[in-house]
């Protein structure tokens, strides 16, 4: 009977690619029309001799690619609806953000996704717990608590760690990520006329004036001082901190009642168990029924 189980397991868990489509069409309509829309922009861009276009949409195909693969490969089961989020997210990152320059022409943009991406890491951070508690050399508990802490504390590293490569990418490639800000009034101890530690604050700015090394001027004509990725990246860490805190009181009352609620569920990736389809019955860690991760 075990040997019947262990066969079947790799079939039922390990899918393939037509026998997902097969379970959920509607799913594979967004690869399917999310997959054409990225080719006909790669073959476009192709033809207008933006190469680095092409790049960015092969880039997007690829990406595509990995929560069937994570399914495939590791049984790990990623629910529907984060697995549609997960690919329009890239889609309005890639191709609708960098190709379309969705990021100048909304402002909104580039908050939105960040914000979604604190949610989404939350998520992935609070499923990491019942990931590790399938290991024998990593078990532990966790309080729902210390779980939605966990959750929080991980998206927020992963927003940071993408301001840190935000940064890199504008200091060594002279790249834009972290978008500018005008600002018209700043403050600073290095324009203390005494050289000492007091603030100097410059009100009204209008415009800035650049001089360049060979003594030519160049006016900015922005309408204010032109602020290099600050005020981006401390607007893209608190929405981030936003996303985090909402999934993390969302994963909190999850576990606390036992995972009853059906809206987290939506977006907690899954261990699938090592058995059949019996032990699919049975098993509730991640699903919050009988969870490791919260105390009895």
């Amino acid at each position: 009977m075990r040997q019947k189980r262990e066969k079947n397991a790799p079939g039922r868990y390990r899918k393939t690619l037509r026998e997902q489509v097969r379970e959920n069409k509607a799913l594979a309509a967004v690869y399917v029309i999310l997959r054409v829309l990225v080719v006909a922009t790669m073959v476009a861009q192709f033809f207008n001799g933006n190469f680095e276009n092409v790049f960015l949409c092969i880039l997007t195909l690829f990406l595509f690619t990995i929560p069937s693969f994570i399914e495939r490969t590791i049984k790990i089961d990623v629910p529907d609806t984060l697995e549609v989020i997960i690919l329009l997210f890239i889609f309005a990152a890639e191709i609708l953000g960098e190709i379309q320059a969705y990021y100048i022409e909304f402002p909104f943009w580039d908050t939105m996704l960040h914000t979604m991406n604190g949610f989404l890491c939350a998520a992935i951070g609070f499923s990491l717990v019942d990931i590790l508690n399938r290991s024998d050399r990593f078990t532990f508990s966790l309080s729902p608590v210390y779980l939605a802490v966990v959750a929080f504390c991980f998206s927020m590293t992963v927003g940071v760690v993408w301001e840190f490569f935000e940064w890199a990418m504008d200091s060594f490639f002279f790249l834009d990520m972290q978008k500018d800000t005008v600002v018209n009034a700043i403050s600073s101890v290095m324009l203390d006329p005494a050289g000492g530690n007091v603030p100097t604050q410059i009100q009204g700015i209008t415009d800035v004036i650049v001089v360049l090394e060979d003594g030519t001027q160049r006016a900015l004509g922005l309408g204010g001082y032109l602020d290099i990725g600050i005020n981006d990246t401390m607007k893209d860490l608190f929405v981030n901190f936003i996303g985090a805190v909402v999934f993390s009181v969302i994963g909190f009352f999850y576990v606390k009642n036992r995972g009853k609620g059906r809206f987290a569920r939506r977006f907690i990736p899954r261990v699938l168990p090592d058995g059949g389809p019996e032990d699919t019955e049975h098993a509730g860690a991640a699903a919050g029924r009988e969870s490791p991760s919260q105390p009895e």
